[in-house]
C-alpha cells in the first residue's frame, strides 16, 4: 500500500457543482500541462461507482454510509474520513506505479478537516479556484455545459442550490486555509460558455510551475 511518509504531489480543483472541475480534470489527464503528467482523482465519480460494487476497497458498511451521504447531497464528515482516505490511497497506489504524475484532486478535500487529514497522502502544491456564480452554475448543470452530467439524478435545481450553499459554507474556506499554508492560488473565472479547453489555456498561462 501507499507509503504515507511520502505525500504525493497534487493540485486541488475548488469550485461549486457545475463549474467544470471534472471536464478540466479529465483534460489535464489527457493532455498534461507544462511538461507535467496528471492523473485525475474524481472523488464524486469514485464514490458513486463504489456504491454499486459488491467488492473492492470498501466494506458493505462503508458503502451504506456512502449511499446515505450521496442521497442527502452531504459531505463525508471527519468521522468517516477513513472511507475517503482508503479510496485516495487506492487511487494513488494504482496511478503512481512507475509514474511521476501529479494528482488532480477533484472533490476531496471538501472541507478543512479533510484537508488536514490528507496531508500525509497528497501534498497540495497549487489550488485552482473555478469561480462561478450560483445562477451560472445552475445554467451549466441544466445545459450540461461540461458534458459530464449524463445520468446524474441529483441535478435538480433544489439539489444544485443546496450543494452551492454547502460549498460556500464548508468548501470555500479551503482557499484561505491553503493561502495561510503558503500554497499558490490560481483563480479562473467561469462563465456559462466557458469550456474545459478555455480553462486549461488560462491555467497554463497562470500556473506556478516548479
Amino acid at each position: 500500500m501507499t507509503d504515507y511518509r511520502k505525500a504525493w504531489p497534487a493540485i486541488l480543483l475548488v469550485g461549486p457543482s457545475g463549474c467544470g472541475k471534472t471536464p478540466l480534470g479529465d483534460l489535464l489527464e489527457a493532455k498534461g500541462m507544462g511538461g507535467m503528467c496528471f492523473r485525475h482523482f474524481d472523488f464524486g465519480k469514485i464514490l458513486r461507482e463504489s456504491v454499486g460494487k459488491g467488492s473492492g476497497l470498501l466494506t458493505d458498511g462503508e458503502r451504506i454510509v456512502v449511499r446515505e451521504v450521496l442521497e442527502r447531497g452531504a459531505l463525508l464528515e471527519d468521522e468517516h474520513f477513513p472511507i475517503a482516505g482508503k479510496l485516495l490511497a487506492g487511487f494513488i497506489d494504482e496511478a503512481g506505479k512507475g509514474s511521476d504524475s501529479v494528482i488532480v484532486l477533484n472533490g476531496l478535500p471538501r472541507h478543512i478537516g479533510q484537508a488536514m487529514a490528507i496531508e500525509g497522502t497528497a501534498r497540495v502544491r497549487a489550488v485552482v479556484s473555478l469561480d462561478c456564480a450560483a445562477d451560472i452554475a445552475w445554467e451549466r448543470v441544466n445545459t450540461n455545459a461540461g458534458g459530464d452530467r449524463h445520468g446524474r439524478g441529483d441535478d435538480t435545481m433544489e439539489q444544485v442550490r443546496y450543494r452551492f450553499r454547502i460549498f460556500r459554507q464548508r468548501t470555500a474556506p479551503l482557499l484561505e486555509y491553503y493561502r495561510r499554508c503558503g500554497v499558490p492560488l490560481v483563480s479562473l473565472d467561469v462563465k456559462k460558455e466557458t469550456t474545459a479547453g478555455d480553462m486549461l489555456a488560462l491555467l497554463e498561462a497562470r500556473y506556478p510551475l516548479g
